[in-house]
């Protein structure tokens, strides 16, 4: 195989398909402007991100400029911090603490941290800033405030040794923003590398390494291609097992254990829930070398 075919079949950097920002006045979005604000985003993000892969740049050129009319990624994290804030049911990371808190009793005493990697934040005042033993690295691709580094998930460096791995990684709202399927299980298969090897131990923190993982609910309850069956056989050949779930009318919130590498499958974007009002919401995993 080629190095240009070789490089075609690389999974695109989340950076490449985030489209260009722009900065507006802040303005107050009713709860139903604040979802349409956010669906149209996705519907154009994704619109974006097929052209790309056709090498339509033409068209490219005219979504990024409905994309920017539309408010850009600004408008959007706007949308989205909104969409947490108290008055809108509240952040995602209040069910993790709830979910953290009773397993971790007694760590408030000790100097041990759990140490957090928070891809796709857009607070450093969110529920787990509240908690002294949770030690939290926030990335995201356009910081919106001091405290949240600018990088791409996708390239930053992998971890040398188990120092700078975490106890967990919270992809809150994250993969449902990767525009395509096969990144959207390259970044599942990726988190594996940033969690923590060793096994807990008495001195250390009591639990596994583990995946945060919230989407929209009709991601999976109203998808083609993704089922929850097909979400927890995905994560599963990855290696985690699920150990929390719970579902609003509008998120699904579920914690996933790290138990060590299993044997790898593949997983297409199949049909598994026809229906002419489902979305094609869909995660791809390849095997390495396909």
């Amino acid at each position: 195989m080629t190095a240009r075919k070789q490089r075609a079949k690389r999974p695109a950097l989340l950076s490449r398909t985030r489209p260009p920002t722009i900065r507006k006045n802040a303005a107050a979005l009713s709860a139903k402007a604040t979802r349409n604000l956010i669906r149209s985003h996705h519907t154009l993000l994704k619109q974006r991100a097929q052209a790309l892969e056709r090498g339509d740049r033409a068209l490219v050129n005219k979504l990024d400029t409905e994309i920017q009319a539309n408010g850009g990624l600004e408008s959007y994290q706007l949308a989205s911090k909104i969409g947490q804030s108290l008055d809108r049911g509240g952040d995602s990371s209040k069910v993790l603490v709830d979910w953290l808190r009773p397993r971790l009793a007694g760590l408030e005493n000790t100097s041990s941290k759990l140490r957090i990697l928070e891809v796709g934040a857009l607070s450093t005042k969110n529920a787990c800033a509240r908690i002294q033993y949770f030690d939290v690295t926030r990335i995201d691709l356009n910081s919106q405030e001091p405290g949240i580094l600018k990088q791409d998930f996708m390239e930053r460096p992998l971890p040398l040794c188990d120092q700078d791995r975490f106890n967990l990684i919270s992809l809150s709202l994250v993969l449902n923003y990767v525009p395509d399927p096969v990144s959207r299980g390259e970044m599942l298969k990726r988190s594996v590398a940033f969690l923590k090897k060793s096994p807990p131990s008495s001195s250390s923190i009591p639990i596994l390494p583990s995946l945060f993982l919230v989407l929209p609910a009709p991601c999976v309850a109203n998808s083609r291609y993704l089922t929850q069956q097909r979400l927890q056989d995905i994560l599963s050949s990855i290696g985690f097992d699920l150990v929390k779930n719970k579902q609003s009318s509008k998120l699904i919130y579920q914690l996933w254990e790290y138990s060590g590498e299993r044997e790898p499958k593949e997983f297409k974007k199949e049909i598994l829930n026809p229906g002419k009002t489902r979305n094609n919401f869909a995660i791809v995993i390849k095997k390495k070398g396909s």
